[in-house]
């Protein structure tokens, strides 16, 4: 291969966004916007988390359960919708679930007391865990195998959209609002999904490979408990408990962070937020591009390793400048390395359960990383608040566990969807 300039490079990366069909864009906005609007409504809970202790005479670190609690619901919802989608294919039932974490989000406005916002959450955490696997299962099966990075980059980057949206809807409607006011608008978003995927055809993978199945009587149980998918499977869990430990292990603090031991009011940190979901949604794209031409793997565990030397300016530093550029640093990196997952995963999955196996590896991932928050929580506590140790001693370990799982694993960029075969591949 000849080298290439830098902007060789990006010229690449953007020439691969050309040519797709009015299906093929609507599939992809229609994912992009579920997985925005779905992180947007998770992250509304995190920069109000020190006011709904306030509001309900608990302590932050008994809130920060709730986060806790969505998570562990994750891997229910994608179990449920995972299933359901591989039946009778991906369109309805991601409506369905963008319809229930709408309504859910909405419902946690009107919470009037700690054990009833946990609830809420819990069946929040349903609808949340069902979006991911079918969304990125959607676009994906529609898309060119060539254009797969690319748009798994830009895909996996509404998440921080979402966060940077949560962000802006805090600092404009909450001083007006309050907390009950941002759940009250969180559903508003996500029902415009609805109108858009009404117009989104269904995955042709997805009805070859229920035809193919129908004629050789394959039965979906029969392909998940073959050997090479089994182990597969639990590879991708804990490839994917590394992945959400460092993800939610260098945000969902951050916000608090800043607020609790560098005094930074709520307007600062939203603005700090912005910036490093600034920084997430440039690497995450570029990244998950550039695995088109390097690779899966290789692209995640040079992204890994490049956020490494970032991790102390981002927690340690002394003043909100130089936390600032760390965090934006650090996301831009983090999120490089999320960029490819989409795209990882679903060329990892079997045909026959895409629905269910990327949203369930992924989810189960982030239920055993569901203890990051109240974890870096406690050692705050126990360090007399110092949460900048507590986002540096988790953060390291967990990019040197995502390199080394990562290492361990295979990957299968540019796989046919939807072929002849029935089974895992290898």
């Amino acid at each position: 291969m000849a080298p290439m300039g830098g902007m060789d490079l990006i010229n690449d990366v953007l020439a691969q966004g050309r040519g797709l069909t009015r299906d093929q864009r609507n599939a992809f906005l229609a994912a992009w916007l579920g997985w925005a609007m779905d992180a947007f409504d998770y992250f509304l809970l995190v920069f109000v988390i020190t006011d709904l202790a306030k509001s309900f005479h608990s302590t932050v670190a008994a809130v920060s359960l709730a986060t806790t609690l969505t998570l562990l619901m994750r891997p229910v919802g994608a179990y449920l919708f995972g299933i359901w989608a591989d039946k009778v294919g991906r369109r309805i039932p991601l409506m369905v679930d963008v319809l229930l974490y709408s309504v859910i989000e909405f419902a946690t406005g009107f919470s009037g007391n700690l054990t009833m916002l946990l609830a809420l959450r819990c069946l929040y955490g349903i609808g949340m865990g069902g979006e991911w696997g079918l969304g990125a299962s959607l676009a994906l099966e529609k898309l060119p195998a060539e254009k797969r990075g690319l748009f798994s980059g830009i895909l996996q980057q509404g998440y921080p959209v979402g966060y940077m949206l949560a962000a802006v809807v805090f600092f404009l409607v909450y001083p007006h609002f309050g907390w009950r006011g941002m759940f009250f608008l969180g559903c508003i978003p996500a029902l415009l999904v609805l109108l858009l995927r009404m117009s989104v055809g269904e995955s042709e993978p997805w009805q070859r490979t229920s035809e193919r199945m129908r004629v050789n009587r394959v039965s979906a149980r029969q392909v998940f408990f073959s050997r090479p998918t089994l182990l597969r499977f639990f590879y991708l869990i804990a490839l994917m408990t590394a992945f959400n430990f460092l993800s939610h292990g260098t945000q969902d603090l951050y916000p608090t962070f800043l607020k609790e031991q560098h005094a930074a009011s709520g307007d600062v940190a939203v603005v700090i937020a912005i910036i490093y979901n600034v920084g997430a949604i440039l690497g995450g794209s570029l990244m998950g591009g550039l695995s088109q031409r390097f690779g899966r793997r290789r692209m995640i565990i040079i992204s890994a390793l490049c956020a490494l030397p970032f991790v102390p300016l981002f927690s340690i530093a002394p003043t909100l400048f130089l936390l600032a550029v760390g965090a934006f640093l650090v996301q831009f990196f983090v999120q490089g390395a999320w960029g490819v997952v989409p795209a990882h995963l679903t060329e990892l999955s079997p045909d026959e359960i895409r629905g269910f196996y990327p949203g369930v590896t992924y989810q189960l991932g982030n239920a055993l990383a569901s203890l990051n928050l109240p974890l870096q929580a406690l050692i705050a506590a126990n360090t007399g608040g110092d949460y900048g140790l507590a986002l540096l001693v988790v953060t390291i370990p967990v990019i040197l566990a995502v390199v080394i799982v990562t290492a361990l694993g295979r990957e299968a960029k540019g796989i046919a969807f939807g072929g002849t075969e029935t089974g895992a591949r290898t």
